[in-house]
This record gives structure tokens, sequence and C-alpha cells, in this order.
């Protein structure tokens, strides 16, 4: 091993190496200097190594002091913005699971700022390409991101968060790049960057919409795949992780730290009274399967950081579909995603999380533990209990499929949701019991467990498939520019092109599709539960049929603010407004059913006026449905204690190919209706003085749906 002898030219006048302690993990400057601290339990021995500027003229100091396979050592000569990594000698033995290989250049996990990029030389590889049992000695050094030492103070200012319950949250899925790296009013400085979402017309946009949170793709340090920039691509979605603890750097503006940039990016939003969700994969890292490079955690420790076939270590258990899964059954690996989840809480102000592919964390053996020591101890940590906890109920191994399974205080994206309302929309024959459960919260998923209407995060589309306007102009999917020959993607999207696949200039085709996008988002935002809209679809984005543009950072997959469908994005704000105004459309408790002084809290019918039966509920040619929604039996108190009072709706959903005369319910259920909301003219709002009296026959239009507001006066 070598030590500071060794060395030309000690980095920034380093001559004086302390002992150090174990904790914190990382690189930690204290205003005088810097310890540094990693874990390590098959290592024989950890050199830190730093590194000059450009040159990447490298120092190595040989850690001597370890206690509970923590390497640690503090240099009082070292601070903000020293690059450095570490080389960790060990047993290179791949058929145990032992991949330390010393001529790689390791990443630090617990990096708070990192710089560089994989230049996918064979270098990055530990195994040699001819013969995986062999370690590759060359050097990774000059071809592998760097860790940065990080300090100084954050002005917050009065910066606080903006605790929007989540009963009345708007979610808003977006990406860092893509929103704004085409916004005419954002500089071109700032496009693509945290900065621009900051910026006051993005940010404006959100606000006028009556978004209360952005949910980014991720942001914490990813990698390009290698075969991705074979081929000229990139990874655009970043779901492919290097560095739990740092913001992605190519989203921060020239010349401003990473954690300055995203940091100023969230007291903006805050100040917007806009949460900040941050979507997390902590399911698996870029370092893939038994044939990928060796950047961080496995050449640091793969035995402890990853999942290993048991009778074959050489090979990883892979429950995400990317050749890993991280090990969350080792203590070390759960401090790491726990450390990293606190850092961004405490020190980057983020108000909750969406966990990608969250049944994989919480596998214990093979199958999903519903109680995993992951999810206990997220329940009993004083920071993340407060915080929003939102779960991609799945991942690709068997069993993974985890919808309704998660504890209390968790809530889940709501994939039942989505396929119930794109089949009910395009006139697939299903179960009307089914569209029911769904547009009230899903109780048959999340009642238990004292779990409340909010657990269900609704959506109809995300970033993963296709966009909105999509949904409505393709059944195939166009994914050729991915240059897989269109084997990725979904091939089952519920998707209907309306009678002609792609772009067309047929009038009618073209008003059905506008039609079916408000039916669409009318029925996310009318109904219970949490809704999450895919950030572009209020502009009528497309990616022209790509329903996997994981790899296009090309105007695929970026807005078009020059082309927005200005009466949808009107139509848009104006259902988030209506959502906002009356309760009764966000309940914080469950439809009981009952009867509350002769009217049911919530009641169905049929076209006829009647109140659905057992038996309707069971046809599966039924297309046309209507809900009653009674504001006079909302319950819960509000913050207050004070009893909330509101409107009584009728929202009339009809999928149906041929128009119908609806007859309104009787007396009993409301004397006179005035219409807030028309899909098929969605010029109409609840100044059109459009009013109709109980038991009256009203035309509707196929495919389309209205809202009717009682005008009874409140009962107190």
């Amino acid at each position: 091993m070598s030590g500071l002898d060794d060395a030309a030219t000690p980095v920034h006048g380093v001559r004086r190496v302390w002992t150090g302690e174990p904790h914190p993990l990382g690189a930690t400057h204290d205003g005088e200097g810097t310890n540094f601290a990693l874990f390590s339990s098959v290592a024989e021995g950890v050199e830190l190594c730093l590194l000059d500027g450009d040159s990447r003229h490298e120092t190595r100091i040989e850690l001597t002091e370890v206690d509970g396979h923590i390497w640690h050592a503090y240099l009082p000569d070292v601070g903000p913005g020293q690059r450095y990594g570490y080389r960790v000698h060990g047993p290179w033995e791949p058929s145990r699971g032992r991949r330390c290989n010393a001529s790689k250049l390791l990443l630090d996990p617990y990096a708070r700022s990192v710089t560089g990029a994989v230049d996918w030389s064979p270098a990055c590889y530990g195994h040699d390409p001819d013969d995986i049992d062999r370690p590759n000695t060359h050097d990774s050094a000059p071809f592998v991101p760097l860790g940065v030492v990080t300090g100084g103070e954050f002005d917050w200012g009065d910066d606080r968060p903006p605790q929007v319950p989540m009963h009345r949250s708007v979610i808003y899925e977006t990406h860092v790049r893509g929103m704004t790296l085409r916004h005419p009013a954002v500089p071109d400085h700032l496009r693509g960057t945290y900065a621009g979402i900051a910026h006051p017309a993005v940010i404006e946009h959100l606000v006028s919409l009556g978004i209360t949170a952005v949910e980014l793709m991720p942001v914490h340090r990813f990698v390009d795949d290698h075969h991705l920039t074979e081929r000229g691509l990139r990874n655009y979605w970043g779901y492919n992780t290097l560095a739990y603890l740092s913001p992605h750097d190519a989203y921060a503006e020239s010349g401003v730290p990473p954690m300055d940039s995203f940091r100023s990016m969230v007291r903006a939003l805050h100040a917007a009274g806009i949460e900040v969700i941050l979507d997390v994969v902590y399911n698996h890292t870029a370092e893939g399967n038994h044939l990928g490079p060796t950047l961080s955690l496995r050449g640091i420790d793969n035995e402890a950081y990853y999942r290993l076939v048991d009778d074959d270590p050489r090979h990883y258990l892979d429950f995400t579909g990317c050749g890993n899964t991280l090990n969350m059954r080792h203590p070390h690996v759960l401090q790491l995603v726990m450390d990293s989840l606190r850092h961004w809480v405490t020190e980057m102000h983020v108000d909750g999380f969406r966990f990608d592919l969250a049944s994989a964390l919480a596998r214990e053996l093979y199958e999903v533990d519903r109680l995993s020591t992951f999810l206990d101890i997220v329940h009993q940590d004083p920071v993340l209990s407060r915080v929003k906890l939102i779960a991609e109920p799945w991942d690709v191994g068997e069993g993974g499929y985890q919808v309704g399974g998660f504890p209390p205080k968790w809530s889940e994206w709501n994939a039942d949701y989505r396929d119930t309302m794109r089949d009910f929309w395009r006139g697939e024959h299903a179960r009307l019991a089914e569209f029911g459960q769904r547009f009230t919260g899903s109780s048959d998923l999340y009642m238990a467990d004292t779990r409340r209407p909010s657990a269900s995060v609704n959506f109809i589309t995300c970033h993963d498939g296709f966009t909105l306007s999509d949904l409505v102009s393709y059944e195939r999917k166009r994914n050729e520019d991915n240059g897989e020959d269109s084997r990725d993607g979904e091939n089952h999207n519920r998707s209907w092109n309306h009678g002609h696949e792609g772009p067309t200039d047929d009038p009618g085709i073209q008003e059905l599709r506008a039609r079916q996008r408000r039916n669409l988002m009318a029925t996310l935002l009318l109904s219970q539960g949490v809704p999450m809209i895919l950030g572009g679809d209020e502009l009528g984005r497309t990616q022209h049929g790509n329903n996997n543009a994981y790899c296009q950072d090309t105007p695929t997959s970026w807005f078009d603010w020059e082309n927005t469908d200005i009466v949808f994005l009107d139509w848009c704000r104006r259902l988030i407004a209506l959502r906002d105004a009356h309760p009764v459309f966000r309940r914080r408790r469950w439809f009981k059913g009952q009867r509350i002084r002769g009217v049911d809290d919530m009641a169905w019918f049929r076209p006829d006026g009647c109140e659905m039966s057992d038996v309707d509920w069971e046809q599966g040619f039924a297309q046309s449905v209507a809900v009653f929604l009674n504001g006079n039996t909302l319950r819960a108190p509000d913050r207050h204690g004070e009893r909330i009072v509101d409107d009584s709706f009728l929202v009339i959903l009809s999928a149906s190919d041929t128009d119908l005369s609806w007859t309104l319910p009787p007396e009993g259920w409301g004397r006179r209706w005035i219409v807030t909301l028309d899909s098929d003219d969605p010029s109409v709002d609840e100044e059109s003085e459009v009013t109709f009296a109980a038991a009256q026959s009203v035309d509707i239009p196929s495919r389309s749906l209205l809202v009717l507001r009682s005008l009874d006066a409140q009962r107190r």
C-alpha cells in the first residue's frame, strides 16, 4: 500500500493526518478540517485518495484507524472543494461474492457532491474483459466520478415546509431538465436546471394550475448507462443512481455548487406554498449485474451492499430488472438509506419521497415482507415519520405486486386506479363495481389498518408510459428511437386511438380525443384520494407514441411550451380549483354509505334515475353511471374542530358510444341543479346558469362527463 510519503506532491498542503472519528460517515468539514469515514467489513486496507483539480494528480493516504469496520482519518489541511475517492484492498474472489480491486478508484457512498462522469473505459470494470474471474488491474481514476468535500452554511431565510395535508395535495410529477429546457421565459443559462424550476414563470404556472407538490424524477447523482452512450443516448429519467446524498450536478447552473442550487429551488417553491417530493431509487444502483462496472459499493463491500444468490454469490438477485438489488437486510445498508433520507429532509428541506420499486425494499428474504425492517425503521424515525411517504408498490420479482399492501402512514401509487379508469373511458366492458371502488378512494385496498383515502395516489398517466395526449392517439408504442427495435416499453397500454393511429386532420377524431382527455382528467381530479398529474399533460404534451422515453433527452421528452393547448390548460385549472374549493371531492375519511336524514352520504344512479342495485353493479356491459356526493355529511372536522359543510354534487359519467337521455334523481336528492362542468362543452362553467330540476331528463352526449351542483340550501 502507498502512504503519504509515496505521493510526489501533497494536495493543498496536506501534511498532517490525524486519527479522526468513525462517525459521521462520509467527508465532514467542521470549519477547520475534514473527517473522512468509510464502512467496509471486507477490506484489508483502505486508502483515501485526494486529487488535484483537472490534472487528477493523486495523493494516497493510508487509513490506519478502523473501528467497527469503519476506516477513518481527520485531515486538518483539507477543506471544501477537495476532490477525493477511495481504494479498497481486500480479497478478489468473485465466486464468494468478494470483489475488492485496489486499482479502482471508488466513490464515497456518502459523498454530498459529485463531479465528473463515467468515461466507460475498460478500466472502469473490476474484472478482466477476457476472463471475468481475473481482476482488471488498469487504473480507473481518470475515468470515474469523484466525491467533493462540501462545507459552508446556506441561507434558508425564513423557509418553512408548507405542510399541505395529504388529502388536499395535488401532485405534479415532472423532470427538472425536461420541464424548463424550452421554456421561453426562462433565461438560456437557467434552462434545464434547478434554477429553471425556481424561475418565477415556472412557479407561476404551477401556482395558477393549483399544484401543491412537485414530485421530481430522480435528482440523486446518476449515471448514463454504457449501452446508451454507445448509441448516442442518455439516461434521461435518472433511475440509475450512483450517489444517494448528492444532487445531480448536471442540473445545477454553471458556477453554483449543486447543493446550493437545489436548496435555492426548494426555498423558492416553498415560498410559493409548493412542496418538494423526490422520486428516490434505493432498490438498485448503477453498478448493474456481475458484468457491470466497479464504481463504488461493489468495490467497497460487495457482500454487504448487494443481494447475492445464496448458492452462487458470483451473481446478484435482481428484483428490479436493473441487474442488482440493494441488500436492505444489512444494517449498514439500512443506515446508508436512512442517513440519505434524513439528509434530504434536514439539510435539503424536501417534504417527502416516492420510493421507486418499493417492494424490493421490503424483501426480507424472497417474499415481500409487509413489516420489513426498513418500513419499521421509517415509522419509528422522528424525522422521516413526519414527511410524505409514497410507495411504488411493486417490483419485477415474484409476488412483487403489492398495491394495498403497505402499512399505515404510507400512500401508494394506485395502478389499479389507472387501469380501471383507462378501461372505463375507452369503453372496455368491466364491472362497474371496480369503477365505483376506484372513484371513491379504493377502500377495498386501503381501509384496513386505519388508512384513509389519501393512501391512494391516483393517476391516469405517469412518466412511464404514454402521455395523456398519446393515450388517446395511439394503440401501438412507437419506441424506435430508443434503439431496441421497440422491444422495450409496455405492450398492453389500455389506450385507444379513436379511429386513427397518431396525428390526424379528421376534426371528428380530434374533437373526440380532446373530450376524452377532459373526461380522464376530470375523473382523476374528482375521485377520492390524492391526484397525481403527469407534468406536461395539462399543456397537451406528446411523445409521439414513445411509451418508454427513459433515454430520450430530446424534444420527445421536453415540454413544448410554444404549442400549449390553452383550452385544456384552462380545463385543468378549473378542475383543480373546483377540487380545492369543495371538500366533498377530497374527503379525509371514507364514505359510510349510511342514510343521514334520509339521504345517503353517497349514492349511485342508473340513467333512468333509479339507484343502482346489487345486480346493476355486476353488469359487465354497463358503461354509464352517476354518483351523488352529499356535502352535508362530511363528518370529519377541519383542523380547528369545526364541522365541514359543503355543496352537494351529482357527477354523471358516460363512456357509452351513444347519446343518452338521463333522468336526474327524484327530489329527495336535490330539487334544482346547476351545471358546473361539461366535458362536451368546456366553455360551460358555474356562471352558465344552465339549471335542471329533479327528475328532469338531461341529454348526455356519448363519452362525456357532466358535473351538477345542487342549488338547495346547505344543511347545517
